[in-house]
């Protein structure tokens, strides 16, 4: 009886044994994937963390740290003859199990494993390790950037891994598109409102004196300024202009005279000539000349002094003709006046008086 007796206690103890060793050699190698499908990785360095979840009853649930290593135990677990490239756009982040258990840089143990490039950075090659900066000029503002696309004109990135590119500030402005930087308005164009691709020439009657100038200022009295213009001219010489801003010049008028282009038009004196664009009023000349309605003629007196000086000078022309007709006469009688003879002194030469006429004999 008490023989039978052990021998039950001994069969039951040795089904519990087989039982038990049957149970661990069936959950043993399921036990891995159970802990990766209900894990989450963290990125570390040595080691990485695996949180595994138990469910002890309905409502209470306990959470039970795992650590596994990254060495070779650690590894192992994990199926590597599956390892990906990581595809353009993403890069494989040896910091993580799941990219550092892979033999060859640029592979993750499936492609959701590779890290896309971060805004700013871009990488259009299939695995790499890292992605690169956007260049100044260039941003991208998403993650998983294949490329980094060009600031358009009126903005601008003066950094290498930009995401955004700045708006040019009123009053200054850049044509090209992946521009660094903007330049001010030159003198005479303005610039509003920011992100300017070209600056506009101030409108007519207006005018911009310093660079960089965010609005115009109207033209001063006696300037102007055209459309076209890009400053404003003085007004020419016979024209005036009294109103800011204006496009234009007035001419002066007739019987006024405008000696400074910003002043109005000033009334012409009654014994002076004032025609249209006269800067100063014009006289007749005093004592010789007088207004004659819109002309100057001969003063009495001027008409008096040349008919004396006429006279004086037919006077002197007739003397002087007389005197040359005297000398003339004189010439012509000295010409023909015989010779004079030559006087001798009173006396007798040979018997002969000196003032004889000479004989001769004949022979």
């Amino acid at each position: 009886m008490w023989s039978m007796e052990c021998w039950g206690v001994l069969s039951t103890i040795a089904a519990a044994c087989l039982l038990g060793v049957v149970v661990s050699q069936t959950t043993a190698p399921t036990m891995v994937p159970a802990v990766m499908n209900t894990t989450f990785i963290e990125n570390v360095t040595a080691t990485t963390r695996v949180s595994e979840t138990t469910t002890v009853s309905e409502n209470v649930t306990v959470t039970t740290p795992m650590i596994l290593s990254t060495t070779s135990p650690g590894c192992s677990a994990l199926n590597t003859s599956t390892c990906e490239t990581c595809v353009p756009g993403s890069y494989s982040d040896n910091d993580t199990l799941l990219c550092s258990c892979c033999h060859e840089p640029g592979l993750c143990l499936f492609a959701g494993a590779c890290l896309p490039c971060s805004r700013g950075f871009f990488q259009p090659l299939a695995g790499q390790q890292r992605c690169q900066p956007c260049s100044q000029g260039f941003y991208t503002n998403f993650t998983g950037s294949l490329m980094c696309q060009s600031c358009s004109p009126g903005s601008y990135s003066n950094n290498t891994g930009s995401d955004s590119c700045r708006s040019c500030s009123p009053g200054f402005y850049t044509s090209q598109q992946n521009a660094t930087s903007c330049s001010p308005c030159q003198q005479g164009t303005f610039c509003n409102s920011s992100s300017c691709a070209l600056c506009q020439i101030c409108p007519a009657g207006t005018e911009s004196l310093q660079p960089a100038a965010k609005e115009c200022t109207p033209c001063r009295p006696g300037m102007h300024k055209a459309p076209r213009q890009s400053m404003c001219q003085i007004c020419s010489s016979g024209f005036f202009q009294i109103r800011w801003g204006q496009e234009t010049c007035n001419l002066c008028p007739e019987n006024h005279y405008c000696p400074s282009p910003d002043v109005n038009p000033i009334l012409c004196p009654g014994d002076a000539f004032c025609p249209e664009g006269s800067t100063a009023p014009g006289y007749c000349m005093e004592t010789f000349f007088r207004k004659a309605g819109e002309e100057c003629e001969l003063a009495p007196v001027t008409i008096a002094l040349l008919v004396i000086g006429g006279g004086v000078a037919l006077l002197f022309v007739i003397l002087l003709v007389l005197r040359r007709r005297r000398d003339t006469d004189g010439e012509l009688s000295l010409v023909r006046q015989p010779l004079l003879r030559k006087e001798r002194p009173q006396g007798r030469y040979y018997g002969i008086p000196c003032d004889a006429e000479p004989v001769y004999a004949g022979w």
